[in-house]
């Protein structure tokens, strides 16, 4: 099984916690030895689920956008690198072409849908927001969709 992450960045420290335990579980459930996860594994819950599939015995593979503001994106607000470390644990990475199709982010929703079999997304339901953008392409290509947003998470600023 090939799941694919999106999710908002920048979320609250109670947000974190709520989403990874959710996450966890959602791995759990997978059947990690068969579970692939597919995503940039930018700070947030792109790394904390690639890092749960790993804990759980998956593969992860990483998706590396094209632009650089995107590829810089391996590291957080506190100056950590968590994507580096997983990007050296990654079975494969997708190095992405430069592509002016739509907006910025359009050749990763692209690749990230056509390689998965389901979607987890970090969400909190807000149209216009990148997590919003990847639904609605995994939706148009009929791929289940699970959101992930537990109650008492904060949206980010």
């Amino acid at each position: 099984m090939r799941v694919g992450i999106i999710g908002h960045e920048g979320l609250s420290d109670l947000t974190e916690m709520l989403v990874r335990g959710e996450l966890w579980q959602l791995v759990t459930t997978f059947g990690a030895y068969d579970l692939v996860g597919v995503g940039r594994l930018a700070p947030g819950p792109e790394s904390w689920f690639a890092q749960a599939v790993l804990d759980h015995g998956g593969r992860i593979e990483a998706i590396v956008p094209a632009s650089a503001a995107r590829a810089g994106t391996f590291a957080d607000a506190a100056g950590n690198r968590p994507g580096h470390r997983l990007l050296d644990r990654a079975t494969a990475v997708h190095r992405l072409a430069p592509v002016e199709v739509g907006g910025p982010g359009d050749d990763t929703c692209r690749a990230l849908v056509g390689m998965i079999d389901e979607l987890i997304a970090v969400w909190d339901g807000r149209p216009g927001t990148e997590p919003a953008r990847v639904v609605e392409a995994a939706q148009r290509a009929g791929l289940f969709v699970q959101v992930v947003w537990p109650d008492g998470c904060e949206s980010p600023a």
